[in-house]
């Protein structure tokens, strides 16, 4: 699972396939909420803010 900006999308995605052999799905953080889970604000792979669950 990867919190990830607009620009380390593909990136996450690739780490994804490599670690799981399956596609993931993606979550848009803007439009979604959790009920125990706060997602972090920065981005996993860089400093930006994040804004796509890879999952």
């Amino acid at each position: 699972m990867y919190c990830v900006c607009k620009e380390c999308i593909d990136e996450a995605i690739e780490l994804f396939v490599d670690e799981y052999e399956d596609a993931p799905d993606m979550v848009d953080l803007n439009e979604t909420e959790f009920a125990d889970w706060d997602p972090p604000r920065k981005c996993d792979l860089c400093e930006e803010a994040a804004v796509v669950l890879v999952v």
